[in-house]
C-alpha cells in the first residue's frame, strides 16, 4: 500500500473519532467562555485560549498530520532507494578496485 493509499484510508477510518472527541472538548469548555459572576474574568480568558487552541490544534492535526506523514514516508523511500542503488553499484565493480 502507497503511503497515499494508507493516509486516505487511515482519514476515512479516524476522522469521525477525531471530530467527536475535539468537539466534545471544546463544547465542554464553551461554559468557560460564557460565564459570568464573580472571577469569570480568569475563567473568561481561560476559556477562550482553550477553545480557540483546541480549534486551531483540530485543523492543523487533521490538515497537516497526513500531509507531512506522507512528504515523510517519500522522503525516506527516496533515500532508501538510493542506498540501495548505491550498494548495487558498489556490488557491480571489479574486484581489483575494491
Amino acid at each position: 500500500m502507497s503511503p497515499l493509499d494508507a493516509v486516505l484510508e487511515a482519514c476515512r477510518l479516524r476522522l469521525r473519532p477525531i471530530l467527536m472527541t475535539s468537539f466534545a472538548f471544546i463544547m465542554g469548555v464553551v461554559p468557560l467562555v460564557l460565564s459570568s459572576g464573580a472571577g469569570a474574568e480568569m475563567r473568561h480568558a481561560m476559556g477562550v485560549a482553550v477553545f480557540s487552541g483546541m480549534l486551531g490544534v483540530t485543523f492543523f492535526g487533521l490538515l497537516l498530520t497526513p500531509v507531512f506523514y506522507v512528504l515523510i514516508r517519500n522522503y525516506v523511500g527516496r533515500q532508501e532507494a538510493r542506498k540501495a542503488a548505491k550498494a548495487q553499484k558498489l556490488q557491480n565493480l571489479p574486484a581489483e578496485m575494491h
